[in-house]
């Protein structure tokens, strides 16, 4: 399959290269050429003898065509407690309302709820999903029948999950498909006993893998930690041999200096989740600390239960603004710096290191950002326009793995949005009735 888009703006989001004019070429999942338009004589010359005959060619009409955003942490399936777990803090939220439904959740249950969310996803314009949940092979079969590529990481805990359950999963969904792969990690330092994180350190470096997990996320956890250990979660979490081969941790809400400089020393990512920090009362990350130390920031929305929407538009713009409201100056976090979070960054936290940028033998993830709406006029600074004023409603295509899954409101992955959704309410009445019977 090849297509032609043409008449487009281009953002490339590779490293000192502005927005321009030009057309992005595909064939099957792959990019075969994005450039400006006095640049195709120098593609043919360099390929002599290729013959392209386009079985689709779409004019962008001076819309946008930049890489897809990548989301860095979500927990996908809890589109179930959306807007039924709200208004109280992160321990009586997980405690009182998430734990109690996640017990009723099948693996049935969590493959038609990730549907529901990639729904969403498709229309934030979001390419890619770093994904943490209880069922991973039914996750993943999701996944691969909507096309959304997804990497999920354990959510081990000394409560379910286990290292040899991990390691299995490991082993099978890594190479199995294009769209799906699998990180070792855990849940967080408080839901796991020393001698489970041990183990899963262990894991680690059998494989030398990065390791991912939820830290410092709010104040009393990072007490508790220090409580218990002496130490910061990072610190501790370091001090055990999990991040050697690199990592992140999701959140970093509560981190001292001592623990960026271990951030940039084990070569982590921060991945900030600003809505459900905010949502939650968790606090502001430290984003332009992490920035100045060397630290590669990634966004992700978090789980649509304490966020609630699946919307990287409004991260990104919390992102900023978070930021500059917490260290009073307006010039933190700009926006071309936000844009990299959303999107390279994400990448190469998500070891999706061929979905970074559009060019030349990278995957076709790729979306379409619609500039004829009146919150992106006049066309001033375009990438400023999609981090401060930007929105869902610009998103006009999602292209996944050279395939389009989502264009002008309507979706293309092999099942009816009105299916999911039915789907959605059975379960949901059924685990309501279930927890007013037990």
């Amino acid at each position: 399959m090849k297509t032609r888009f043409y008449n487009a703006r281009v953002l490339t989001m590779e490293q000192g290269k502005e927005i321009f004019k030009g057309e992005v070429w595909i064939e099957d999942e792959k990019i075969l050429f994005a450039g400006k338009t006095d640049e195709i004589d120098s593609f043919y010359k360099k390929h002599s003898g290729k013959v392209l005959i386009w079985d689709k060619e779409i004019d962008c009409e001076e819309n946008l065509l930049m890489p897809g955003f990548k989301n860095a942490h979500t927990h996908s399936a809890m589109t179930l407690m959306r807007s039924r777990a709200d208004d109280m803090p992160l321990s009586d939220w997980l405690n009182r309302q998430i734990f109690p439904v996640e017990a009723k959740m099948t693996a049935d249950d969590i493959y038609w709820l990730t549907k529901l969310a990639i729904l969403e996803y498709l229309t934030s314009g979001m390419t890619a999903i770093f994904d943490m949940y209880l069922t991973p092979l039914s996750i993943a079969q999701a996944c691969l029948e909507t096309g959304m590529r997804c990497v999920q990481v354990s959510a081990m805990n000394s409560f379910s999950q286990t290292p040899a359950f991990v390691e299995e999963m490991f082993q099978e969904i890594n190479g199995k498909d294009p769209f799906n792969s699998y990180m070792i990690g855990f849940h967080a330092e408080y839901t796991c006993s020393r001698e489970l994180l041990q183990k899963v350190s262990t894991l680690a470096h059998k494989y030398q893998t990065p390791v991912f997990t939820h830290i410092a996320e709010t104040a009393s956890e990072t007490e508790g930690c220090r409580e218990r250990y002496g130490m910061t979660p990072v610190a501790f979490l370091a001090s055990l041999g999990l991040f050697d081969f690199g990592g992140g941790g999701y959140h970093l809400v509560h981190c001292t200096a001592e623990d960026i400089a271990i951030l940039k020393e084990k070569k982590m990512y921060a991945v900030t989740n600003p809505g459900s920090n905010t949502k939650l009362a968790s606090g502001i990350a430290p984003i332009s600390e992490f920035i100045k130390a060397g630290v590669p920031v990634a966004i992700g929305t978090d789980g649509p239960a304490s966020n609630n929407c699946l919307d990287m538009f409004r991260e990104m713009f919390l992102v900023t603004g978070l930021s500059k409201l917490r260290n009073k100056d307006a010039s933190s976090v700009n926006a071309m710096e936000v844009l990299k979070m959303a999107t390279v960054n994400g990448a190469h936290a998500m070891g999706l290191g061929n979905c970074d940028y559009l060019a030349e033998g990278k995957m076709a993830d790729m979306i379409m950002l619609d500039l004829h709406q009146p919150n992106m006029q006049p066309i001033n600074n375009i990438a400023k326009n999609i981090v401060y004023s930007g929105s869902k409603q610009n998103v006009k295509m999602t292209m996944i793995h050279g395939v389009i899954r989502y264009m002008d409101g309507k979706f293309h992955i092999g099942v009816r949005p009105d299916e999911i959704y039915a789907k959605a309410e059975e379960i949901k009445f059924r685990i309501d009735h279930e927890l007013s019977v037990s």
